[in-house]
């Protein structure tokens, strides 16, 4: 009868774990950073930590929110994310997103495209050069420096998101322009 027992219980575990291990979304190889992309905010479910985007494209996500997410510009909290505000969402491979850096407005993000001519990781720099022949080297933020553009290289024509501070411009998301 005890060996009877100890045979039923570690079935049952065998069972139980099995189901929640195959609900695990596969893992993409050769991705383990951060991602980013601009969307507009659709919705955000406070009690669920849901937040819904839709890109340019027309594609709605959902997303989970982290523990600590950063929410930058603004009252830096999620619930004032109104739906229609145009964000850039840095998220990881299982969609938790870990950062959201509003665009736009007095507390938002700025906008400025021109040629990528240096993209300096280590230093947490890049430098651009604008239309008018003027150069300008931006910070990066740590996550910019780590995980965003990575396919990007010199000479190519970008859009860079940048906030200011007493300092400087820092760069929290660029990426290459869209040609129609």
């Amino acid at each position: 009868m005890r060996r009877f027992s100890w045979l039923y219980l570690l079935a049952a575990a065998a069972c139980t774990a099995a189901p929640a291990y195959a609900q695990a979304p596969p893992p993409i190889h050769g991705l383990t950073g951060t991602i980013a992309t601009e969307a507009t905010i659709k919705d955000e479910k406070k009690a669920a930590n849901k937040i819904a985007v839709e890109t340019k494209d027309g594609i709605e996500h959902v997303y989970d929110a982290a523990k600590g997410l950063k929410v930058h510009g603004g009252d830096q909290i999620l619930a004032d994310l109104k739906p229609g505000t145009t964000v850039v969402i840095h998220y990881s491979p299982d969609n938790t997103v870990q950062e959201i850096d509003r665009v736009g407005g007095d507390d938002g993000l700025r906008t400025t495209e021109g040629m990528a001519t240096k993209i300096d990781r280590g230093k947490k720099e890049i430098t651009i050069r604008y239309d008018n022949g003027k150069i300008e080297k931006l910070k990066l933020t740590d996550r910019a420096a780590a995980d965003v553009g990575t396919n990007i290289s010199p000479d190519t024509r970008i859009v860079v998101y940048y906030s200011t501070d007493a300092r400087a411009k820092v760069t929290h998301y660029f990426k290459a322009v869209e040609t129609k």
